[in-house]
């Protein structure tokens, strides 16, 4: 080998290794999320998780892919939660009640009456205390807050009865999430709560293991449970915000601008979705009233704010749910 080939062959070595440097740097670059929520693919919360995800690989040009799991095919969310804090590159559509479970304050979002409103639900972003409670998830229990500007609605009681007042829910067992606030709040409110995954509510309605479930109004036209139940009955008892949640670990691993997409679009699609929901809900309301369902409309409001109280107060909650109203009502 000639000293001119020696030389020719060095410099392809090390462009070889130059190249080859720069692929696994690409390969370290891709991220994945894979997604999972409860909802059905008709639900309009599905095609805004959908949304989000073209978003985010559109503005990290294919570097951070979401893939979207429907109806809990990644697994029930508890189970999922509990994996995510281990690190894995799981996200998981959750609600505060569940959050509950490790930093019992944040509960309250999930709370009878706390918001009533989609603006109301938005502009917890701002409440310092939301944010401490949203810092101590993530440094204490390996979980990172996306966003929460995903609002589900009004969420009601729909039984094969008429409900108007508290009193009229004493002995029904009524399906619930499995998490403290979301337990005492449906039996402040007068019920039973019965424990069950809402995949298991339809059949839980026709072997009557329970008696009614609370739920929005897209979730009982997605999920054909007018055929197990007669009555919606107007209660609007939880306004449902939904957090959006990933890996702590995963999120800090990810480039600053990576987690600035992934943040800034969670925002974006969630409070467009939210607008689609209420949209749906008044689509579906009406669907159900066309099929017969009966809705109650002219339900004693004021019995069952008073009612929900309890729930705070039997949690140690009313302080804390005085304090970030106070700081919401601040901001206006």
């Amino acid at each position: 080998m000639t000293i001119f080939t020696r030389h020719i062959h060095a410099l392809s070595v090390a462009l070889g290794a130059c190249l080859a440097g720069l692929g696994g740097a690409a390969a370290q670059d891709t991220h994945t999320l894979r997604f999972n929520h409860v909802l059905g693919p008709n639900e309009p919360f599905h095609q805004g998780f959908e949304q989000w995800a073209e978003r985010v690989a559109e503005r990290t040009n294919g570097g951070l892919t979401i893939e979207v799991f429907h109806s809990a095919q990644l697994g029930v969310e508890e189970d999922m939660i509990e994996q995510i804090r281990q690190g894995a590159n799981f996200g998981q559509n959750t609600d505060a009640a569940r959050l509950g479970n490790y930093v019992p304050g944040i509960a309250i979002v999930n709370g009878p009456y706390f918001v009533e409103s989609n603006e109301q639900a938005f502009a917890l972003a701002d409440s310092p205390t939301m944010q401490q409670w949203q810092q101590e998830l993530a440094d204490q229990h390996g979980l990172k807050v996306v966003c929460f500007d995903w609002v589900q609605g009004f969420r009601n009681f729909y039984t094969n009865k008429e409900v108007r007042t508290p009193a009229d829910l004493a002995g029904l067992r009524i399906r619930t999430p499995p998490a403290p606030i979301w337990q005492e709040s449906i039996r402040a409110l007068g019920a039973e709560p019965t424990a069950m995954n809402f995949g298991d509510v339809y059949p839980g309605l026709q072997q009557q293991a329970i008696d009614g479930a609370e739920l929005v109004y897209p979730n009982i036209t997605a999920a054909n449970l007018n055929e197990v139940l007669t009555h919606a009955n107007e209660t609007k008892h939880i306004m449902l915000v939904n957090f959006q949640v990933v890996s702590s670990q995963w999120f800090d691993g990810l480039p600053a601008e990576f987690q600035t997409a992934l943040v800034e679009e969670c925002r974006t699609a969630g409070q467009e979705t939210s607008k689609v929901v209420a949209e749906a809900t008044e689509a579906a309301r009406q669907t159900l009233r066309d099929g017969g369902m009966t809705i109650v409309e002219d339900v004693d409001l004021d019995a069952f704010r008073a009612a929900g109280e309890k729930a705070y107060e039997t949690l140690g909650l009313t302080e804390a749910k005085n304090q970030v109203q106070s700081e919401m009502a601040g901001q206006q």
